[in-house]
């Protein structure tokens, strides 16, 4: 199994995914919802997510992120 699937906590912060995980749009750490709230408040988020968008268009199911 994929360890985003079964990983017991967040990446960013340690606590629990219990409430829920999500991947960064940064890079391939799996973090929660409150590390995700902060995350799209980054200045630089809109940039990660329209490259995201980019390399899926492209077929790029495996993008690593823009990088933090």
């Amino acid at each position: 199994m994929d360890k985003f699937f079964s990983q017991k906590y967040c990446d960013r912060c340690g606590k629990d995914l219990k409430g829920g995980r999500i991947m960064s749009m940064f890079n391939e750490d799996c973090i929660c919802m409150e590390c995700k709230e902060k995350e799209t408040k980054d200045k630089s988020y809109k940039k990660a997510r329209d490259k995201e968008i980019e390399e899926i268009r492209k077929g790029n199911y495996n993008f690593k992120g823009i990088g933090k």
